[in-house]
């Protein structure tokens, strides 16, 4: 089936959409799934090797005229996905308002890894959780916010960077709906005046997703935050990171080096762990010892060995990397340098001929030089072990669909640094596939500064960091810049760009 044809046959379901007439147990097991189209008639979307007797069946089931589609395996695992899912939300919050559920029985009997859709316990709560979480897959929601308050209960979903409320609900659920959470991610659901932190993994279709668990006691009750980790989301390779050219050119030939120390900076959720997965992902050829040391390990990679900090067992960062410096490593990936202990190892790391990977919160590339002189790395080790810095951030990418074309004011092109003669620019709108927000998906900006003999004597002399910006970026764009290109190019908004990159460059 085409896109477009997709298009049509899977519009969201509003919350009165009745269940899917063939059940998701049938539609997993041979390959079929009903689907309304337009005119009011019946879709059979199936595998190739559906049997004929289940299209038999299926028809015998939906009980009129119906057409029929191929799909290949892929299109149909997410197809099959997408319309149980929202089926599943439709109704869930009418649903919960009945009398909280006891939930604590169901700890013992809980499986690790289960399957949302297949679930057959009607359960007002659990339908609800359930609910909520297949819609922020469905939404592409990086984290689910369950948050109480004195009159009720508000979840919201952050979606491209930006949090919207998805749902407000009676505050007497907030106490089942926590519970139900926290047994989930195997969290003591009698202690509720303690953060905790667990996390669970699930199905969704053939979908593999790991969710990390965080509550904190508040006034009204626990707030719970639930990061969803797609597995198959970040094994993302170099050139699919949507660099621009000699960026991805000078990044890479800074990754070919044997040794030196590589930062990528930011500020948290600007896609660091994305580009260094991507990184590592690159030298991972099997001919080097890869190690990492994280908090938390979010995504497995095949052939890289991992490491989880727990500081409540001794476990820090700079334990970690002291550990598998005697793993003979090739190559080292610190998930963040945040005190003085965890840089000096890096930096005796890079000297004694690792390659080094991590990440610093800076608003800048030359701003974490500062921040390491800050810990108290020495000027000269920073000069001769720095290889290369990077900056970045995400940008919300404007929807094909709706958005609109407009000329640029000589102040809007001003704050971007622009000089076009005939600009065009273009703004969001809003349409029904990007639910109405006029933006669909991220994209990323970068900025990178590579180390030359110039700019290792500025460190070297503890030059100030205006100085080394100046001589960094007289023939490399900034953050801005790209930024600046990426709305000239019509991908992004001015807007969204000088939102992240204004408080830096402008």
């Amino acid at each position: 089936m085409s896109a477009l044809a997709w298009a049509r046959y899977s519009r969201p379901m509003s919350v009165t959409t009745s269940r899917p007439v063939l059940s998701y147990a049938f539609a997993r097991q041979h390959g079929v799934i009903a689907v309304p189209d337009a005119d009011g008639g019946v879709v059979l979307a199936h595998k190739a090797q559906t049997s004929r007797d289940a299209l038999i069946e299926a028809r015998r089931v939906v009980g009129h005229s119906v057409s029929r589609e191929t799909l290949s395996p892929e299109a149909f695992e997410q197809q099959l996905s997408g319309l149980y899912a929202q089926a599943d939300l439709a109704g869930a919050s009418e649903d919960a308002l009945g009398a909280p559920q006891d939930l604590s029985a169901l700890a013992d009997g809980l499986p690790r890894t289960s399957d949302l859709l297949d679930s057959s316990d009607d359960a007002p709560i659990i339908r609800l959780i359930n609910g909520i979480l297949q819609e922020a897959i469905r939404s592409r929601a990086s984290d689910i916010h369950i948050e109480p308050y004195e009159e009720r209960l508000a979840v919201r979903l952050r979606i491209d960077g930006t949090l919207s409320e998805a749902l407000s609900l009676p505050a007497r659920l907030a106490p089942a709906l926590t519970s139900r959470v926290k047994v989930m991610s195997r969290l003591d659901i009698a202690q509720k005046r303690i953060p905790q932190d667990g996390r669970f993994s699930l199905n969704l279709g053939e979908r593999a997703i790991d969710l990390r668990v965080s509550t904190l006691p508040s006034r009204h009750g626990e707030r719970v935050v639930m990061r969803i980790l797609e597995k198959d989301n970040q094994r993302m390779a170099l050139e699919e990171l949507g660099m621009d050219p000699d960026v991805q050119a000078t990044f890479a030939a800074s990754l070919a080096r044997p040794n030196g120390i590589i930062l990528v900076t930011g500020p948290t959720g600007s896609g660091k762990t994305t580009s260094l997965y991507a990184a590592l992902s690159r030298l991972n050829d099997g001919s080097r010892n890869i190690l990492t040391v994280e908090d938390p390990v979010e995504y497995a990679l095949d052939g890289i060995g991992q490491t989880q900090v727990n500081n409540a067992v001794g476990m820090s960062f700079a334990a970690g990397l002291r550990a598998i410096l005697r793993q003979d490593p090739d190559v080292v990936m610190v998930g963040e340098i945040r005190d003085p202990e965890t840089a000096d190892i890096a930096v005796q790391a890079s000297l004694t001929g690792h390659l080094v990977l991590s990440t610093v919160h800076t608003n800048s590339a030359i701003a974490s030089v500062a921040r390491l002189r800050d810990m108290g790395v020495e000027p000269f080790l920073l000069a001769s072990t720095l290889t290369a810095l990077v900056a970045q951030r995400l940008v919300r990418r404007l929807c094909g669909e709706c958005k609109t074309p407009y000329t640029p004011t000589p102040a809007e092109l001003a704050e971007l640094g622009l000089t076009l003669k005939k600009p065009t620019f273009y703004k969001p709108v809003g349409c029904p596939k990007c639910a109405n927000v006029g933006y669909q998906g991220r994209l990323g900006i970068y900025e990178i500064v590579p180390m030359d003999e110039t700019l290792r004597g500025m460190i070297h002399a503890g030059a100030t960091e205006s100085v080394m910006a100046a001589h960094a970026f007289k023939t490399r764009q900034t953050l801005l810049g790209d930024g600046a290109q990426t709305v000239a190019a019509g991908l992004t908004s001015s807007d969204e760009v000088l939102r992240v990159c204004r408080s830096d460059e402008v």
